[in-house]
């Protein structure tokens, strides 16, 4: 083994064992899950039952909003109806409003539920609330909160112990969150292990970008100026449509269907236009590059013909030409925030970071898709029909966090499983929530893992039909 070989092996291995250590040192934090509140309901008319909760960090002077309120509905007049609440887990303020005005109601067994395991939470008693609304509507036994509400609106609060919580969800998810380490581990190795074998492979291309980036560059911008040529405002157009398409979207979920559309907004602590253009951006980027690249050797046939041309730099070309315009709403968008006095802070510069991870998966889906396209040209009706679903799971319009309690956790864990999702939030982290991308060690770890199998893959399709390329075009 040579001395270079040696020094890139005990690189790769040193990573590996940093990335396993670090894995196993790693513990989940619970924002991510979800407690059932449960309680018995009685009473001697149909009742709207409300909930309302403030997470760990949040003000309880500042109130409770709609924004978080859950709301069920007790239809069984005169018998028992169990009614719950899916609340997050690092939830410290809780508010129960039991009964509508003039109902007689008896509450009773109210308890705190994680995955069917009832948490060792005193929820029976008042002394456990921090408020009463109009105490003495209260009589108490030792199982059962009996309400007389006749001109009042009577509910009560609780803070939460989060800690005790957490410690509970981890006890229960103890064995889970080993055997999802221990299979994390094993498959960052085996991609290191894969890397290492094929590494000639997976360092060709690069090289060839490095060594043809004066080209790259060049061929990059004639690809921009000629997409719109012919036409009066030329590459006016290329920044006129995305501004115009915002608008719309603006324009119809904030203002035709604000009321129908309230609770997949829920939870959304900025004016919608900043949320939507913050999610929406990078959804341009990604979908736009991904056509353009999947076509880049059909339309370049004339170069892939060329024996002296490196037709593996062809794909970036469709990258950089796209990230002209991204660039550009970038700046719209610093922009756009500051005139609602959501001036650009340090967090902003991560969308540089996102920006380039999407990038990276880009690239690595560019490569399977544009060397499959040639020999099955109906892939590019299969693309944009993906896009336009996935522009809608990603999401960009609707707030999946306000989905909790809703829609299926299983559902919503899966949703968070396309890559993309990682970006468009990472945006909105940036520029609205202030959080940093490590913050996020588990769902960073999950993108990067996925973004180096699709570029293995990718570069191992094109280098496979590679050779058939000037026969078929």
């Amino acid at each position: 083994m040579t001395k270079k070989k040696a020094v890139a092996a005990i690189f790769l291995l040193l990573v590996a064992v940093i990335s396993n250590y670090f894995i196993f040192k790693f513990e989940p934090n619970i924002d991510d899950e979800w407690i059932t509140f449960s309680v018995s309901i009685r009473s001697d008319r149909e009742l709207q039952c409300q909930a309302r909760y403030l997470k760990e960090g949040q003000a309880l002077e500042n109130g409770f909003t709609d924004a978080q309120l859950i709301s069920e509905t007790y239809e069984n007049k005169g018998d028992v109806q169990e009614i719950s609440f899916s609340i997050p887990a690092n939830t410290q303020y809780f508010r129960f409003d039991p009964c509508d005005n003039g109902a007689v109601t008896s509450v009773s067994n109210m308890a705190i539920y994680y995955n069917d395991r009832k948490l060792d939470m005193d929820m029976g008693h008042l002394e456990n609330a921090l408020l009463l609304n109009e105490e003495n509507c209260f009589s108490e036994d030792k199982k059962t909160i009996q309400i007389d509400s006749t001109n009042i609106d009577p509910y009560f609060i609780w803070e939460f112990d989060v800690d005790s919580i957490q410690k509970a969800i981890q006890e229960e998810n103890a064995l889970k969150t080993l055997i999802t380490k221990f299979l994390i581990c094993v498959v960052i190795d085996i991609i290191f292990l894969m890397a290492w074998m094929h590494r000639r492979t997976l360092w060709e291309i690069p090289k060839e970008i490095i060594s043809n980036r004066k080209l790259i560059f060049s061929l990059s911008k004639n690809d921009f100026k000629t997409k719109f040529a012919g036409s009066y405002f030329g590459i006016v157009w290329a920044f006129i449509q995305p501004i115009v398409t915002i608008l719309v979207y603006w324009f119809v979920f904030d203002k035709a269907l604000n009321a129908g559309t309230q609770s997949t907004r829920a939870g959304i602590t900025v004016p919608f236009v900043l949320w939507l253009i913050a999610g929406i951006v990078p959804w341009f980027f990604f979908s736009d590059t991904l056509v353009s690249g999947t076509n880049v050797l059909i339309e370049y046939n004339y170069l892939v013909k060329k024996v002296v041309f490196k037709i593996s730099t062809l794909p970036i070309v469709k990258i950089i030409s796209n990230l002209f315009v991204h660039l550009f709403f970038i700046a719209f968008t610093l922009i756009l925030f500051t005139c609602y006095q959501y001036f650009p802070t340090v967090y902003s510069l991560q969308m540089l970071y996102y920006s380039f991870c999407m990038i990276v998966l880009s690239l690595g889906i560019i490569y399977a898709t544009s060397a499959i396209v040639i020999f099955f040209r109906d892939l590019t009706q299969v693309i944009n029909i993906v896009l336009q679903v996935g522009m809608w799971v990603t999401p960009i319009m609707w707030n999946m966090d306000a989905m909790y309690g809703r829609v299926s956790p299983i559902l919503l864990s899966l949703l968070k499983l396309n890559p993309m999702y990682y970006v468009v939030s990472g945006y909105r982290d940036a520029l609205i929530n202030h959080i940093w991308f490590w913050d996020r060690p588990e769902i960073t770890l999950y993108f990067w893992i996925v973004v180096m199998i699709v570029f293995g893959v990718g570069i191992s399709i094109f280098r496979r039909l590679q050779v058939h390329f000037a026969d078929v075009l």
